[in-house]
């Protein structure tokens, strides 16, 4: 399992819009593309723009077949609300959490 964690820049004016976008997205992502896990969203309380989206996958040669170019058409509506600062992919030692 890796999971990749991507860091946004969201203004403030569009968080909502951007949350309902990803949501959307992460879901049909998770429910369409083999090896895709699903994923959660961070939010920093100090820099309400600072926003995480963490995803899971089974594998590296599944991340990277949706990957691509690093700019997967699935993606699009988010690049378009939110500026991605960075994708940063981690292999997944222990998860213990409920």
């Amino acid at each position: 399992m890796i999971r990749v964690v991507y860091r946004w820049k969201v203004q403030d004016a569009q968080f909502a819009e951007f949350q309902k976008v990803w949501s959307r997205t992460t879901n049909t992502i998770h429910e369409t593309v083999p090896g895709a896990l699903g994923s959660f969203m961070l939010r920093s309380p100090d820099d309400q723009t600072d926003v995480m989206t963490v995803a899971k996958w089974e594998s590296m040669a599944h991340w990277k077949a949706f990957w691509g170019a690093a700019n997967p058409q699935q993606m699009a509506d988010m690049r378009a609300l939110g500026e991605r600062i960075s994708a940063t992919v981690y292999d997944e030692i222990d998860d213990f959490t409920r």
